[in-house]
């Protein structure tokens, strides 16, 4: 009975840990980021989504790395976020709306850089 029992311990076990999330990374251009605030912004945005493991954004670099479940969430989705916030994110374009609740200094656009 105890063999029993160890037997189908270990064969649930086996089966949970093959069922592991696929996780995926992606590196998303943010051609409008300026400074920290905008780094604090979206690192705390993303983080709250369902399905985000992690969130690195690299201000020098302008891009951020996202790792994320990707059965719960997409790369499109969180491009969407980014944009949400007031940010380019490689092809999508910020919302209008959140550029203007942006602090003065993360409201210049990609153009106004050069």
């Amino acid at each position: 009975m105890k063999k029993l029992l160890f037997l189908l311990l270990v064969l649930a076990g086996l089966n949970a840990s093959a069922q592991t999330k696929a996780l995926q990374t992606v590196t998303i251009k943010l051609p409008t980021v300026q400074c920290e605030m905008a780094k604090g912004q979206i690192e705390t945005y993303l983080k709250r989504y369902d399905g985000v493991n992690s969130v690195v954004v690299n201000v020098k670099k302008k891009e951020v790395v996202v790792k994320y479940l990707v059965d719960r969430v997409s790369d499109e989705d969180i491009k969407a976020a980014i944009a949400n916030v007031g940010y380019d994110a490689n092809e999508v374009t910020a919302e209008p709306d959140a550029v203007k609740r942006l602090p003065a200094c993360c409201r210049k656009t990609a153009t106004a850089q050069n």
